[in-house]
């Protein structure tokens, strides 16, 4: 299996590879994971993984700026292969952004990436352990975890005016903050998965063990 992790400049890249790679390996999965900005690799790739952090707008100019990445990407997910976004990576997925500009996403999931709006007791951005809420069964990638495990968030802006079928899990951070999402063979964290430890590693592995 080969899992190609996007380097388009953002995202916490060696540790997303890494996890996946000891997520494979407690799971007895034989994974090939590389980091990759070569689009004829994300092509051939099996699943792909797109971490992501800083600005909507910046990360969306990242991929632009790397010829036939984006299409790449796009291209692999029509045809099937599993998807999975972290934190901007998933917020990629949305219709647009609205941090520092209005700016497209893949439109993959519905809904923009909004400020959040906690009250004012409540920092920005949210950093920090936050139980994970859900119901059990919603999605295979929560296979092994129930409501209340907790993962690890760092980020001021969230999904808004999703569609509440593809919202799998929220938080609460001064009010429900979409957590995870899914559409098909694509989803997202808005959590850091490769920071979650123990949560994180076991939705890596049902990711690796997806089949949309």
């Amino acid at each position: 299996m080969k899992v190609a992790v996007i380097d388009y400049g953002s995202g916490n890249l060696a540790s997303a590879a890494r996890a996946l790679a000891v997520a494979a390996e407690r799971a007895g999965i034989a994974a090939d994971v590389s980091i990759t900005a070569d689009p004829d690799a994300v092509a051939r790739a099996d699943r792909i993984v797109l971490p992501g952090q800083g600005a909507f707008a910046d990360c969306a100019r990242g991929l632009a700026a790397i010829p036939g990445l984006r299409q790449a990407i796009v291209t692999a997910t029509d045809a099937g292969a599993p998807f999975l976004g972290i934190c901007v990576g998933m917020q990629l997925m949305a219709e647009r952004g609205l941090e520092h500009a209005v700016t497209p996403g893949f439109g993959w999931i519905a809904g923009e990436i909004a400020a959040m709006t906690p009250p004012a007791a409540l920092r920005l951005p949210q950093m920090g352990w936050n139980d994970l809420v859900f119901d059990p069964g919603a999605h295979k990638l929560l296979e092994g975890l129930v409501p209340g495990d907790h993962a690890y968030f760092v980020h001021s802006y969230a999904l808004a005016r999703g569609e509440p079928g593809q919202i799998v899990a929220t938080t609460d951070y001064g009010g429900s903050v979409v957590a995870m999402v899914a559409a098909g063979n694509r989803a997202g964290t808005q959590f850091h998965v490769e920071k979650s430890q123990e949560v994180g590693l076991r939705i890596l592995a049902n990711f690796l063990r997806w089949t949309p």
